[in-house]
């Protein structure tokens, strides 16, 4: 049947090839003008217009031909064509010579290969007619155009695929899923062949299509996810628009179906038992409970909550947010002697509920839980609680301070035994009755030492010691009278020599390391043996305070400056107990203003003759000599250090030397003259002993003769230099023996720096004879560098001269 069909098709095409070409010698197109032949055709050189042109009509060749010949496309021809064969046809442009044959007499084209529309739609070639004899152009070229005629070859394709889509269970019927699309390759534009409808192949039960626009809708109301989640649809495409004979395609569309929160939870229980010891502390985890819900993703979060009164005094439910199970724990402690059983109703209710499902029941489910409370050997419990307890401070050893209770819980009630932790009471102030439980005093309490006590009280098993429960007592200690009053501090009063009676000297209170619950109550009396004094007057001011007043007109330092007043203090008991205190009162000279000015029979005395500006300036004074004093000591041993003996400067002349010779007279940071100078105490040299150095006098000598000669002394050829030994070893046992002197004594070393100058030294040290003898007119021949230094020592000698004449 199909190639019967297919036989017809091409009958069909041919007979349209057939009738088109037949139209093509019916009718043809002239173009008028010049013509394009060549120099010397014979139409030109007539000189008249010849009609030339092509003659065809549009070319068609149908694809996918299949035939053992080649296929006949058309035919080309020139209107100057008169049949006799001089005319050569040729053809070039896209496939011709390969795809396209011409024959070059008769102009007819033929396809030698097959076609394919779907890849190339038409050909553009171009035609030429030639002379045969001479190949030249008898038209002007001209372009043509095969169209690939199209035949139904292709089948519709869904080039999208695969194809997923999704709904909503419950989704009222037409409901839109989603779209599908296939593609045709054919020519939209010829006939049918391209011209797509859709239909549902499998699941059609369900779901519809529109046959033209290819959306999937719902074909039913009741699509639940909880039965079936997803449906495979076979939806197929057909070309031809359906029509007998077209090609079709199809894809398989997979449709999810989305959960809806429809199913309310459910407990697969309806009662769940657990068992728990009684010893568990609060916040433990009895068990856990899960409510099923058929549903998925959030339309299965749930919460859960206790329902009973009871449950929810005991128990705590929380919701494990990964599992959506419901988490028991203990809120309050559980006792198996007094309760064994709990019974706890648990609801379970969706966080989220949908109000389009309402109507379909409630969405929550209860449960019962018991939980049944375990016995376990439990340590014994102090009755009643009550931790504070009284004495007073002056029980006897062995008074019995309180009693503690402890009892067994467990059903058995196993006889308790008492102790005291020592660590809470090292010293052993209290002991307990291992049986009875009373505590009693171990040692004498004082209130004023400690007054509270914090201990420790273990109850335990008889007969097993390791269940002990601890229980802290407080013990305070009451107080009784037992400590007498005492004057606050040893008090001190001052009293002026011109005082008057009745004047205020001193407030008098006192301190009692008792504390009676009714408060301290003090009296205030003079003690017998101050009864005969008229000096002063004791008031009690009934605050718990005294006033002491002067009680006679002025007093005198000469006569008594210092009187001691002693003054009893008693307490309110009970019993009332005294101490008697002392006053010490001292008198004191005044300024006119009340204000002390001394206190002290000495400063009397002196206050006496001198007047305050006068006592000012004298000690003004007495401080200027104490500080001039410090400071010429301070001066005084700066010298000593510097100033030195006439042998010691005599020593350090030769000692000391300078190396650099300096810029001359106006260089002075090279030496410190005054340094220098004070190397020299002429008043050492005055006093020494007569004998001078080579070439002077004996005894009688000039003194200013031996201060000009000093800085010319030579050293003498024979000169012992055990001297030099003597000065230095005498120098550092001074210094040992002085430990406040600084230690200005150094070691110094001087390197060799070469020959001497040629020219000869200026200085006396060298020079044997006195300065008188010296000749310096050889300092002219030095040349100008030395003319102001020749200059100088000229004038000098010219003033030794004037001098000696």
């Amino acid at each position: 049947m199909a190639k019967a069909l297919q036989g017809f098709l091409w009958a069909m095409l041919l007979l349209f090839c057939a009738i088109q070409e037949l139209g093509s010698w019916a009718m043809h197109t002239a173009v008028e003008g010049p013509g394009l032949g060549e120099p010397g055709d014979p139409a030109l050189l007539a000189g008249g217009r010849v009609k030339r042109g092509w003659v065809w009509n549009q070319f068609f060749v149908v694809e996918e031909y299949t035939g053992t010949e080649p296929l006949y496309v058309g035919k080309i021809h020139s209107d100057s064509d008169e049949g006799d064969g001089s005319i050569k046809y040729t053809i070039s442009g896209e496939g011709a010579g390969t795809i396209f044959l011409i024959d070059e007499i008769t102009g007819d084209i033929h396809a030698t290969e097959r076609l394919d529309r779907e890849q190339k739609t038409f050909y553009t070639l171009r035609a030429q007619a030639r002379d045969r004899q001479t190949d030249q152009l008898l038209e002007p070229e001209s372009e043509f155009i095969i169209k690939v005629q199209d035949i139904n070859d292709s089948e519709p394709r869904f080039l999208e695929g695969p194809y997923i889509g999704s709904v909503a269970e419950l989704s009222p019927v037409g409901t839109s899923v989603m779209q599908v699309m296939a593609s045709d390759a054919d020519d939209p534009t010829y006939g049918s062949s391209a011209r797509v409808v859709y239909s549902v192949l499998e699941g059609e039960q369900h779901f519809t299509v529109d046959s033209k626009t290819g959306v999937i809708r719902t074909a039913v109301a009741d699509l639940d996810r909880e039965t079936q989640d997803r449906y495979e649809v076979v939806i197929r495409a057909t070309d031809m628009a359906g029509q007998l004979g077209g090609l079709s395609g199809s894809t398989t569309v997979t449709i999810v179906v989305t959960d809806v929160n429809d199913n309310p939870p459910r407990f697969p229980q309806k009662m769940y038992q657990f068992s728990i010891v009684e010893t568990a502390p609060v916040g433990t985890a009895i068990g856990r409970v899960k409510a099923e819900d058929s549903d998925v993703g959030e339309n299965t979060d749930m919460t859960y909550q206790v329902k009973d009164e009871e449950g929810v005094e005991m128990f705590k439910v929380t919701t494990d947010s990964n599992t959506q199970e419901a988490v028991i724990t203990v809120q309050k402690p559980l006792d198996y002697e007094s309760k064994k059983v709990h019974t706890v109703v648990v609801e379970a209710l969706n966080k989220f509920v949908d109000p389009r499902f309402v109507d379909l029941g409630t969405f929550r489910d209860q449960t019962i839980v018991r939980v049944s409370v375990l016995d376990v050997d439990e340590p014994p419990e102090f009755r009643p609680p009550s931790n504070l307890m009284e004495v007073q401070e002056d029980a006897h050893v062995g008074s019995v301070v309180g009693v503690v209770t402890a009892l067994d819980p467990d059903t058995a009630n196993h006889p308790v035994r008492y102790a005291i932790d020592r660590s809470t009471d090292a010293e052993r102030i209290f002991d307990i009755d291992a049986k009875t439980g009373a505590i009693v005093t171990g040692k004498v309490l004082d209130r004023e030492t400690a007054g509270w006590h914090n201990i420790t009280v273990l109850a335990m098993e008889a007969d097993n010691h390791s269940q002990v429960s601890r229980a802290s007592l407080r013990i305070r200690i009451l107080d009784v009278n037992d400590n007498p009053p005492e004057l606050a501090t040893p008090y001190e009063a001052a009293v002026c020599e011109d005082a008057k009676p009745g004047q205020l000297i001193q407030t008098i209170s006192v301190v009692d390391r008792d504390e009676p619950q009714s408060g301290h109550r003090f009296y205030f009396t003079l003690a017998p043996e101050a009864t005969n004094n008229h000096h002063f007057s004791l008031l009690d001011i009934q605050d718990n305070t005294a006033a002491v007043h002067t009680q006679r007109v002025g007093f005198n330092r000469q006569e008594q400056d210092v009187y001691l007043l002693p003054i009893l203090v008693v307490d309110s008991g009970p019993p009332a107990l005294s101490s008697t205190g002392t006053l010490t009162i001292r008198v004191c000279g005044c300024d006119s203003n009340g204000a002390i000015q001394s206190c002290n029979s000495t400063a009397y005395v002196v206050s006496a003759t001198l007047s305050p500006g006068a006592l000012i300036a004298l000690l003004v004074c007495v401080l200027i000599l104490v500080v001039l004093v410090l400071l010429i000591l301070t001066l005084k041993r700066h010298h000593k250090s510097h100033l030195t003996s006439e042998d010691d400067e005599d020593m350090r002349d030769n000692v000391i030397k300078y190396n650099d010779e300096g810029g001359g007279e106006q260089d002075t940071e090279a030496y410190d003259m005054s340094a220098l100078r004070s190397l020299y105490d002429f008043s050492e040299i005055k006093a020494g002993d007569g004998g001078g150095g080579p070439g002077e006098g004996g005894p009688g000598r000039n003194p200013a003769s031996e201060l000009h000669a000093l800085p010319q002394w030579v050293q003498s050829p024979d000169l012992d230099f055990s001297v030099f030994r003597d000065y230095i070893c005498r120098k550092v046992e001074q210094a040992d023996e002085d430990l406040s002197v600084p230690p200005y004594d150094s070691f110094q070393t001087y390197a060799f720096e070469g020959s001497d100058s040629p020219v000869p030294s200026l200085s006396s040290i060298n020079t044997w004879s006195s300065g008188s003898e010296q000749d310096f007119s050889y300092l002219g021949g030095w040349g100008p560098r030395f003319r102001q230094l020749a200059a100088l020592y000229a004038g000098r000698r010219g003033e030794e001269d004037s001098e000696e004449s």
